[in-house]
């Protein structure tokens, strides 16, 4: 089987899983969101954008230095495992532990489900940590499928116990019922890790190893790369946080109303943003899978000196954007049918907020394009050993991000953070472009690029419309027939403009 197959079968399985694990978490949003309203649901989302921070922390980076340590000698994989894994499990602790105290000091939680909400779920952050660190095992050999597994049956674990929650055990008992909801979470996780355990064992052994001077040596190592990784999650995710901390809370009034829409609280903004934020998220694991896969191969070749490095970049390049492309175009032009399909009708523009979630969509479609051509940069400085440069150019985007944030959320909450996401996503896509070009001395076509743009533009244009002259129909059909329309069309462009070349099918084929 050829390298190009290998990588994009790797690549296909996890997003199957991520498709799969996707409509699982659309009826866990629309469960959530319909349960626990805009201002419950933004309490939920602060929780797990809060632990974020502390969580990627506790990452590190490791995870792709592990990959790529593996990549070079499989005879050290137990040894680079285990110690990885004793060190993954300190950081967890110590940075969890932090957390769960942290919380509990910030004044605008206080009288708020956040701070309990926060120490149930740094359980499962744990046990997802645990997860990526084992799971390192299945990457290095391209058996993500059995991860996968893990990632399936772990989320059908946790939307059973949700749905529980939300439809039998605490029926209008909002508050309990936001906990268990966090514990579902946590159950979640804890059978994905104990699966990924089981399948990883196949490959290498698994045990803690306490050699402390190599956990110095990849502590150093990921210490860059980790530092990029924590800025890159500061500037993502600090937008709803300061939306709670900056604006008001959703309180009700002495007539049994609440004092928003007519103000801005930043629960609601919060609950509207991540909404959008969650479809996001949704897509571009994406890249990070794809990248996952090429990590080891490009690694090796740049071991052997090999110009095939920049071969691998131009086809990642192309492959991106063709995937992102459509997604962008299609997500902005059914923003509204997604958000009813994925929560509730409260969600969307006009129904009680002028500015609905798919507002928010409409603007994260674009960053999500960037980001996905930013994983491919991102990771290439990680190959060529270039984390500084990486976690300089995070460091501007954060304090870009910051007091952008600052300036703009007060006036246009959610609207403003997403516009800022697109800059950030943006200017990081120039600098990591720039540095890897800089490093290789390459050049990308732009010949694919071109069909690609052209074929979604024709997409675009039938979708839009189609979704005209479904005006009025339930989204539930909008969508049914609009995707797969969308679809076919942009693959026969794909085929009619000779975006997917016979070069690019041949590479699957070759050994």
């Amino acid at each position: 089987m050829s390298i190009a197959r290998k990588i994009l079968e790797n690549t296909f399985v996890q997003f199957g899983g991520k498709i799969i694990t996707a409509v699982l978490s659309v009826f866990v949003l629309k469960m959530i969101s319909g349960y626990l309203g805009t201002a419950g649901y933004g309490d939920y989302t602060t929780v797990y954008q809060y632990l974020a921070f502390f969580g990627i922390a506790a990452d590190f980076g490791i995870f792709t230095i592990t990959v790529k340590e593996m990549s070079k000698d499989a005879k050290k994989i137990p040894q680079i495992l285990g110690n990885v894994l004793g060190l993954r499990t300190a950081l967890a602790l110590i940075t969890m532990g932090l957390a769960a105290i942290v919380v509990f000091l910030i004044p605008s939680y206080s009288d708020t489900l956040i701070p309990m909400g926060v120490l149930i779920a740094t359980l499962a952050t744990i046990f997802t940590l645990l997860n990526g660190t084992v799971s390192s095992v299945l990457q290095v050999y391209l058996k993500m499928q059995y991860a996968t597994i893990g990632l399936i049956v772990g989320k059908i674990a946790s939307v059973a116990y949700i749905a529980a929650v939300v439809y039998y055990l605490y029926v209008g008992k909002i508050d309990t019922g936001f906990e268990h909801l966090i514990w579902a979470g946590v159950v979640g996780n804890f059978v994905m890790f104990a699966i990924t355990t089981y399948y990883a064992q196949r490959y290498s052994k698994i045990t803690y190893c306490f050699d402390f001077s190599y956990w110095k040596k990849i502590f150093i190592t990921s210490l860059p790369y980790g530092v990029a990784l924590v800025l890159n999650n500061i500037y993502f995710r600090l937008d709803v946080l300061l939306m709670t901390m900056i604006l008001p809370h959703t309180k009700t009034l002495a007539d049994g109303t609440t004092n928003c829409p007519a103000t801005i609280c930043g629960d609601t903004e919060a609950g509207l943003y991540g909404v959008g934020m969650r479809f996001l998220e949704m897509m571009i694991i994406i890249p990070v899978y794809y990248m996952n896969s090429v990590l080891p191969v490009m690694t090796r070749f740049l071991e052997e000196q090999s110009e095939k490095v920049k071969k691998i970049i131009q086809y990642s390049f192309d492959f991106l954007v063709a995937t992102a492309l459509p997604i962008m175009v299609g997500g902005y032009l059914l923003a509204v049918p997604i958000i009813r399909l994925i929560s509730d009708e409260e969600f969307v523009s006009g129904s009680v907020y002028a500015y609905g979630s798919d507002i928010a969509v409409k603007f994260l479609m674009f960053a999500m394009f960037f980001s996905f051509i930013n994983a491919l940069f991102g990771f290439t400085l990680v190959v060529l050993n270039r984390q500084a440069q990486l976690m300089y150019i995070n460091a501007a985007c954060v304090l870009f991000n910051l007091v952008s944030n600052l300036i703009v959320i007060p006036y246009w909450g959610f609207r403003g953070a997403a516009a800022t996401s697109i800059i950030c996503e943006l200017l990081i896509l120039f600098l990591t472009f720039m540095a890897v070009k800089r490093a290789l001395h390459f050049k990308l076509e732009y010949t694919t690029t071109w069909k690609t743009f052209l074929s979604a533009g024709i997409m675009g244009l039938v979708v839009s419309i189609g979704f005209y002259w479904m005006d009025g129909l339930w989204y539930i059909y909008q969508l049914a027939l609009l995707v797969p329309l969308g679809a076919v069309i942009y693959g026969v462009m794909m085929l009619l403009t000779n975006a997917i070349t016979p070069e690019m099918r041949e590479l699957l084929k070759k050994k």
